[in-house]
C-alpha cells in the first residue's frame, strides 16, 4: 500500500472527516465517475460504428445532447482558465475524437460521391 498525502479545503476535510477509514473507496468511486464520464461518448461512438451504419448516417451522427452539453461545459471552463488537470485530459480526449469523426464522416462523404 501507498500513503498519499493531499491538500485539501477546510470544508472539504470536514465532509471527509466521517467517512476518514475510508477514503481509498471515496477516492475509488469518485475515479469511476470521472471515468465514466470521459468514455461516455467514446462508448456512443463505438456504439455507433458498430452498429454498422450506413455511410448517410455516418455523415449526420451528431453525439448525443448530454454528451453536447459535457463538452460545452469543458470548452466554457477551458476559455475561463479553469479547467483541471483531469478535465483539460478530458477535452483532448474528446478533440481526438472528434478529429477522428471527422476523417470517417469524410471518408463516408467520398463513399456516398461515388455511388451517386
Amino acid at each position: 500500500m501507498v500513503k498519499v498525502t493531499i491538500q485539501v479545503p477546510e470544508e472539504l476535510a470536514l465532509r471527509l472527516e466521517p467517512v476518514q477509514d475510508r477514503l481509498a473507496e471515496v477516492i475509488e468511486l469518485g475515479l469511476r465517475e470521472i471515468e465514466s464520464a470521459q468514455y461516455e461518448l467514446h462508448n456512443e461512438v463505438i456504439e455507433f460504428l458498430a452498429s454498422g451504419p450506413s455511410p448517410e448516417a455516418i455523415v449526420s451522427f451528431r453525439p448525443s445532447e448530454k454528451a453536447q452539453a459535457r463538452v460545452a461545459e469543458l470548452l466554457e471552463k477551458n476559455q475561463k482558465g479553469t479547467l483541471s488537470t483531469a478535465e483539460e485530459a478530458e477535452l483532448d480526449q474528446y478533440e481526438d475524437l472528434d478529429y477522428l469523426m471527422a476523417l470517417v464522416k469524410a471518408r463516408a462523404r467520398q463513399h456516398l460521391s461515388k455511388a451517386a
